[in-house]
């Protein structure tokens, strides 16, 4: 039975309290991956919304404000972007789609093989929002 592959989906929820915002969930997808029971193998975390992205790096005050700040910085809001004549979120659109929606992390020992200071993020682009899914999928043996 422990050699069997396997797969282990849960679906989290997260709520942003501004227009930008990074939010920690290392810990929450941990909890995912131990409930799992799957020792060895990936781990899938995906944000099923089109103004919102998953990243993977240093979860540091500052740093979290110089990401926000690139994103203002390169693809600023109201710069003109077609999108905003419907709904005013065209550059939250465009940095999840450049940035990509989730990341895959390699669990061994029933362990996220991050790196020292690397923490899962999801990063908020167009806040606040009262729900944003987060999806967990586990799978290996």
């Amino acid at each position: 039975m422990g050699n069997e592959f396997r797969v282990y989906m849960k679906e989290i929820e997260v709520s942003s309290k501004r227009r930008y915002e990074v939010i920690r969930i290392t810990e929450l997808v941990e909890e995912v991956v131990k409930e799992s029971g799957i020792k060895d193998g990936l781990v899938l975390v995906y944000v099923p919304h089109a103004t919102a992205t998953i990243i993977v790096n240093e979860y540091e005050p500052r740093l979290c404000e110089d990401y926000i700040e690139w994103v203002r910085r390169y693809i600023p809001p109201n710069a003109g972007w077609r999108h905003d004549e419907i709904d005013d979120n065209a550059h939250a659109h465009i940095t999840s789609a450049i940035v990509g929606p989730g990341r895959v992390i390699p669990v061994r020992n029933s362990r996220l093989l991050l790196g020292t200071w690397q923490e899962i993020m999801l990063v908020e682009l167009d806040g606040p929002r009262p729900s944003r899914k987060v999806v967990i999928e586990v799978m290996g043996k």
